[in-house]
Parts: C-alpha cells; structure tokens; sequence
C-alpha cells in the first residue's frame, strides 16, 4: 500500500518535471531549435493540424529556421499561422520554402523571458507540492482505517517529503540552465 503511494506520487512528479521541460523548450533562447514550432498549428482542410505534420522544419543556421511546405497551397496558410503565432516571428517566403529569421533578443526581452520561465517552474513545484499533499493525505486515509500503523505513516510521509526535495532540487536545477541559457549573448 505504501509503496504504490510512493511510487505513484514519484511518477507524478516526474510528469510534472516533463512538462516543464516541454513547455521551457518553447521558451526561446536567440539560438534557432525546430521545437520553437511546435506550438504552431496550421488550418489543414478545416482541421487544426500541428505545423510538423504538414512541412519539414530545419535550422538553416544559429539565427535562422526553414519551414518546407509539403503541398504548395498551404505555404500562405502555414505562413499566416507563423505570423498570428505569439512568438514574434516573420517568415519570408519563395516558392514553397520559408526562411524564418529570429531576431536578436534584447536584455528587456532576455528579462521578460526569465520571469516566464520562473512563473513556470512555480507552477511546477505547485505540483509536486500538490502531490506530496495527496499522497500524504492517502497514507493518513490508510492509518486512519487501521490498516498501517502510525510509524509506517510517519515513514511514509518522510519518504514522500525526501521524493519531493529531489523533486524540487531538480526543479531548480533544470531553472538554473535555462536561466543561463537565456542570459547568454
């Protein structure tokens, strides 16, 4: 019983950390990655499609990305779903292939973008702090039916509390690089 608390409190918070990592990976840094589009979604005959299901996406150099349209006709769509994006960003288009400069970011910009990332690892530890609470909350459910005893509830909750310090270390850890990331010129 208190092993599967454990053991699923630490896979939720393993989730967590994975989404964090996702949603950093959004968070643009000055150098060109092709998952800066993977957020974008193209009107695809009607259905919301992700831009990678309907162009090749490459990194041309350290500024600059390529977005090649698989079907010609969708090149003007694929290029209005870039510029409605919030990212910022203009392609410039010939024939089917798009070059997507990114421009330089500012120390105001560089600023902006490290709030976000500290907002979003907050929400991350909220998370693992919410998982620790129902964890803990279980293992008092447990004790409270008599089927642990009040030492393997005091056990239980100390092991969650360790589960979720490495949890936030790691947390701030992952912060840290991004932060400098960010920073660097």
């Amino acid at each position: 019983m208190i092993n599967e608390i454990q053991s699923d409190a630490d896979a939720r918070m393993g989730k967590s950390i994975e989404s964090l990592k996702l949603e950093l990976m959004k968070v643009r840094t000055g150098r060109a990655h092709t998952s800066l589009l993977d957020s974008i979604m193209v009107d695809y005959y009607g259905n919301p499609t992700p831009l990678n299901q309907v162009a090749n996406i490459s990194v041309l150099d350290s500024r600059t990305l390529s977005v090649q349209v698989w079907e010609k006709q969708m090149t003007p769509v694929v290029e209005k779903a870039i510029l409605s994006s919030d990212l910022g960003l203009n392609p410039s288009t010939s024939g089917d292939l798009m070059r997507i400069p990114l421009p330089p970011l500012t120390e105001e910009t560089r600023k902006n973008l490290i709030k976000v990332v500290r907002h979003e690892g907050e929400n991350c530890k909220v998370a693992v702090r919410n998982i620790r609470r129902d964890a803990n909350g279980s293992l008092k459910d447990l004790e409270k039916e008599k089927e642990i005893s009040e030492d393997e509830e005091h056990r239980g909750q100390d092991n969650v509390q360790k589960m979720t310090d490495k949890h936030v270390k790691e947390i701030d850890q992952i912060l840290a690089a991004k932060e400098k990331d960010l920073m660097e010129i």
